[in-house]
């Protein structure tokens, strides 16, 4: 993984004062010289997320939900690939998002010929959010820390980041690996979306992730632009879902959507 212009310090030697957790070392390629991150015994709860944010900030440390799935599989098993990743500032989100599209658009989406050119990046939606960013993801942390369908719970985690995109390939993560080998090209485009729509990585699991999104999309046109960009980022969401088509994965998904979940399979 390339070196941060400024190293930053990990949950071993900050000095910080956390519960009972486990800090994870081991990766695919074996371990890592420190540790990656840092995560909770127990499972998370209300407040969790915000808690860790105001603990690790002051020291390069971000937080993350991290979730077991239905395999009660936690990231000392998730293959993670730290030696791998490149950094994400050495990539362009534009480019990353346009040769996929180019790829594997006009077959898998079934377009005609005039739909098949890269559409360009999605603008900024004209019209803010009422939240700020961070203040979304401590509610939707909450909110999924509340939810049922993770039958193995959640855990709150720090990571050494310094943005909260960049969070997946500070710790070599590889839930995209049947679709990117270097997930720090898809943090390339995290970035992006945290520029133009206040984007948090909120929850990551084995192979997905949900992302807070204080300044989503409020117009058709604005959401169905942001579709390309989800397909090209993750063509699961659409391919194998009934939302099959870039127009109804706008209106059902991203039209004023303060969530996006991405799966990989």
């Amino acid at each position: 993984m390339a070196t941060l212009p400024n190293p930053l310090r990990s949950p071993a030697d900050t000095g910080l004062e956390l519960p009972p957790g486990t800090r994870v070392v081991d990766t695919a390629d074996g371990a890592w010289d420190e540790p990656l991150l840092w995560y909770g015994d127990e499972s998370a709860s209300p407040g969790s997320w915000a808690a860790l944010r105001a603990l690790g900030r002051p020291v390069g440390l971000l937080p993350v939900l991290i979730d077991g799935g239905m395999r009660t599989q936690w990231p000392e098993h998730w293959d993670l690939m730290p030696a791998r990743t490149t950094y994400p500032g050495d990539h362009d989100a534009e480019d990353v998002l346009s040769e996929v599209w180019e790829a594997y658009a006009e077959d898998e989406l079934g377009l005609d010929d005039s739909a098949t050119d890269w559409p360009g990046l999605a603008p900024v939606p004209a019209e803010a959010g009422p939240d700020t960013p961070d203040g979304l993801a401590a509610e939707i942390a909450d909110q999924m820390t509340q939810m049922d369908f993770s039958p193995a719970g959640m855990r709150a985690a720090l990571v050494p980041a310094r943005r909260s995109a960049d969070i997946p390939a500070a710790i070599g993560w590889s839930g995209p690996l049947n679709h990117e080998n270097d997930v720090a090209r898809l943090c390339a485009v995290l970035r992006s979306w945290e520029d133009r729509f206040g984007a948090r990585v909120v929850v990551l699991g084995f192979d997905t992730m949900v992302v807070s999104v204080s300044r989503p999309p409020t117009t058709a046109a604005e959401a169905e632009a942001l579709a390309a960009e989800h397909f090209a980022f993750c063509p699961d969401n659409i391919q194998q879902s009934t939302l099959n088509t870039l127009r109804t994965y706008a209106e059902k998904a991203v039209l004023n959507q303060e969530t996006w979940a991405f799966w990989w399979d």
